[in-house]
């Protein structure tokens, strides 16, 4: 029990508390008794037993030498997404300069920062301010917090239901403040006239086959103080291969759009929404659709000459790949072949020629010819067939034996004016390791090849191949080399098509993982998909990835050098960035804190779309300030609101206006106690006294000769009344 100035009683009792409370009950009932009778004398006896039972609880004067705590404020600064998005950064930081201020003539008051930034880990569940305000409040001395300032736009995603769950009661132990609240105010950055308007995709397709269209899902959603309870807003759709198409669409209606799957891989579609001179910002008036292109199952027909060790390496391993439809056949028995055996007590199928070679031969994607001679089976008119499918755009691909370098070579047919290099006649039969060329560094099918495909091999090299038929290399170029530095894989293109020849049959030892083995899966997958045109090993590539803030732009290129590459910013702006080159062919660069919305990269003929901006749909949807979640637990906590009263419309944060001036920061002051913390234009914490106790001094109050005289002369004087 505090007297005054520091001074409290406090009991260390001679008995137990049950016979102090029985001893208390006696004395309660004798006055009691004796007020009844009208006894003389009972007030004087009634304060000799008041003071052997005071005596008993064995009192003491204690004061606490305290070395008195600073208040802390906790300030929690909102640097989420849709603060970002809006360019209402800047803001954050201005407001929290003007309170500094405020605060810089209250003394015993220390701050403690909480930020909040959109790089987040946390950023993608929303703006969780009040998980960091407990986070906050777990590290601190609960009897130290004055107060509490959250600068936010109102866009938390964690506030709770009641201001009782934040756990910001006033701890009891100390001080005079039982049932008290620590306040916790807002600062809003913005003001209440805000409006915004953005495309919200509500469905769209991932993927879709090549050639066909898919339907896409969107409206226009309109927030804060709108311009109109109905009207039409005007709509752009780009996409590459077709022209710009405009639309005028209601606001908050619900439209299809048709998205065109023209080729494989990554189709985007650019939309751009007309922007209102009132928008807070224009970063989420353009969206950007990604989807796959995915081709049906690839056709695939595979002809084989005659059975060899290594035929069922093509064989399996287009078989594995489920994005294949593969025809095979075998040439077991052609036409000058005569053993005397009927036709009809063979087994055989014949082989279908006509079929293949002239009616159907435009819907296989890449024709196989896996160490096939010309023997009568297929006429020449038919080979012209496959020359003038692959200068319409098809694939094919000679997997040369020994036999290439004979006269009955594929080199001498219709099939000689496409392919990419003449044999000489000479069949090389000695050990070598295929090597890569230069060229085939930079060239997406041999680039970065691995060691081995098997994991356990720690060779330096690959497997020694024993074979290669000598050849010189015309229009194609060499990506692989074997025996005397001779052209191993040479690739072409003609016209619209492709054409790879790859110059020995020994791939299969690889497979078999002979001395060492060597990465015949990569190898193979990535030659028979590059002639499918796969567009990720396309040679001249450009890609450009955003993030919440990075742009990661990569070229992939044949040439020696690059040219910097040129990007379009969301605000128009243009500049040149100079790539670096991390590995042969391929150059890339990172950038950090781009502007918001969509950003066009162009290196010569390629183009590339990338959109910087953030994940988390609830950031997105909501960019407008507003103080309808926080209201209600400011007014639990008795504390106020404050609208900082500038609206940001800079698309980017660092462009919001750096005058401190414009901001309606309010004052602050410190309360002992008080009915609310909040008035016009002012703000107040509470003083929690908070202290920490050196020293205690004991005084006891009933010891020694000095107690016993008090007791003695109370007693006596009791006696005295009884006498008279």
């Amino acid at each position: 029990m505090t007297i005054f100035n520091g001074w409290d009683i406090i009991y260390a009792p001679f008995l137990s508390p049950l016979y102090l409370w029985f001893f208390a009950g006696l004395i309660v009932a004798l006055i009691l008794l004796m007020l009844i009778n009208r006894l003389p004398g009972t007030l004087l006896r009634g304060l000799g037993l008041s003071l052997l039972l005071f005596a008993l609880l064995n009192p003491s004067l204690r004061q606490e030498q305290r070395d008195p705590l600073k208040n802390i404020l906790l300030i929690v600064t909102d640097k989420s997404p849709s603060q970002v998005i809006s360019g209402r950064e800047g803001l954050v930081d201005q407001s929290l300069t003007k309170l500094n201020e405020r605060l810089s003539d209250i003394k015993d008051l220390e701050t403690e920062i909480i930020a909040l930034g959109s790089d987040d880990p946390n950023a993608k569940d929303g703006t969780l301010a009040f998980s960091a305000l407990r986070e906050g409040i777990s590290r601190l001395a609960s009897n130290r917090i004055a107060g509490v300032v959250m600068i936010t736009d109102g866009q938390v995603h964690d506030a709770p239901k009641k201001f009782q769950e934040l756990g910001l009661a006033v701890n009891q132990e100390q001080g005079s403040l039982t049932g008290a609240a620590i306040p916790l105010h807002f600062i809003l950055t913005g003001n209440k006239n805000q409006f915004d308007r953005r495309i919200e995709i509500v469905k769209a397709p991932k993927y879709g086959i090549v050639g066909s269209t898919r339907t896409l899902k969107l409206k226009i959603v309109e927030q804060g103080s709108s311009v109109g309870a109905s009207h039409m807003v005007k709509l752009k759709f780009r996409q590459k291969g077709s022209s710009e198409k405009t639309q005028f669409v209601q606001v908050g209606e619900e439209i299809t759009v048709p998205l065109a799957f023209p080729h494989a891989g990554l189709n985007l579609m650019e939309i751009e929404l007309d922007t209102h001179e009132d928008e807070i910002t224009p970063a989420n008036n353009r969206a950007v659709i990604s989807a796959e292109g995915v081709r049906e199952n690839l056709r695939v027909l595979l002809v084989s000459g005659e059975p060899h060790a290594g035929e069922r390496t093509w064989r399996n391993l287009l078989k594995s790949d489920a994005s294949v439809d593969l025809v095979h056949f075998t040439i077991l028995r052609p036409p000058e072949k005569q053993d005397g055996t009927p036709i009809h007590q063979l087994s055989l199928i014949a082989f279908p020629t006509r079929e293949l070679f002239s009616e159907k031969l435009e819907d296989f994607d890449l024709i196989i010819f896996d160490r096939y001679q010309r023997r009568g089976v297929l006429p020449l008119h038919y080979l012209d067939n496959v020359s003038q499918y692959v200068l319409n755009g098809g694939a094919v691909l000679i997997a040369a034996g020994d036999h290439f370098a004979t006269p009955l070579s594929l080199a001498n047919t219709p099939l000689e004016q496409i392919l990419p290099a003449t044999p000489t006649g000479q069949v090389i039969e000695q050990a070598y390791v295929p090597k890569v060329t230069e060229k085939g560094q930079k060239h997406p099918v041999t680039h970065n090849l691995p060691l081995s495909n098997n994991a356990a091999s720690k060779t330096a090299q690959w497997g020694r191949w024993f074979r290669l038929v000598e050849a010189n290399v015309g229009e194609g170029e060499t990506l692989m080399k074997g025996a005397k530095e001779h052209p191993l894989l040479v690739l072409n293109r003609l016209g619209e098509g492709r054409i790879a020849l790859l110059l020995s049959d020994h791939a299969w030892l690889w497979a078999r993982g002979f001395d060492g083995g060597g990465p015949y899966t990569t190898l193979l997958r990535r030659l028979s998909h590059w002639l499918m045109k796969e567009p990720d090993l396309e040679e001249e590539a450009l890609t450009a990835v955003g993030d919440a803030r990075n742009l990661l732009i990569k070229r992939r290129s044949m040439k020696k050098d690059i040219a910097p590459v040129r990007i379009t910013q969301p605000d128009g702006t243009t500049k040149e960035i100079e790539l670096k080159e991390v590995t042969p062919g391929t150059w890339q660069t990172k950038l950090s804190k781009q502007q918001l919305g969509i950003h066009r990269v162009q290196s010569g003929k390629l183009n590339a779309l990338a959109y910087i901006g953030f994940a988390s749909e609830k950031e997105l949807k909501n960019i407008v300030t507003t103080d309808r979640i926080v209201t209600p637990l400011a007014k639990e906590a008795k504390s106020g609101v404050f609208w900082t009263g500038n609206n940001a419309k800079s698309k980017e944060s660092e462009s919001v206006s750096s005058t401190v001036s414009l901001l309606s920061v309010p004052k602050v002051s410190m309360m002992s106690s008080a009915g609310a913390y909040a008035g016009s234009g002012w703000m107040g914490l509470l003083d929690r006294r908070a202290y920490v106790v050196k020293g205690v001094k004991l005084i006891p109050l009933i010891n020694g000769l000095l107690a016993l005289a008090v007791l003695l002369l109370a007693l006596g004087t009791m006696w005295w009344r009884e006498g008279h």
